[in-house]
């Protein structure tokens, strides 16, 4: 009883790493598609522009 147990429980954590790893790998796929690309650089590029501008303001409150 206690090999089946144990087998079942083996096939359960297999079977649960390979929808983990297949759900990772889904993410990393859609996280190198173009369009989500192109969104992740243009929201680093307003994020470096507001903190620039930010940086810029301070400097000048405090000249």
């Amino acid at each position: 009883m206690r090999d089946t147990d144990a087998s079942a429980a083996v096939g359960r954590l297999e079977r649960s790493v390979d929808a983990t790893l297949r759900v990772i790998a889904a993410a990393c796929t859609e996280r190198q598609a173009p369009p989500v690309s192109a969104a992740r650089r243009r929201l680093a590029e307003a994020y470096g522009a507001s903190r620039l501008r930010k940086r810029l303001e301070r400097e000048r409150r405090g000249a």
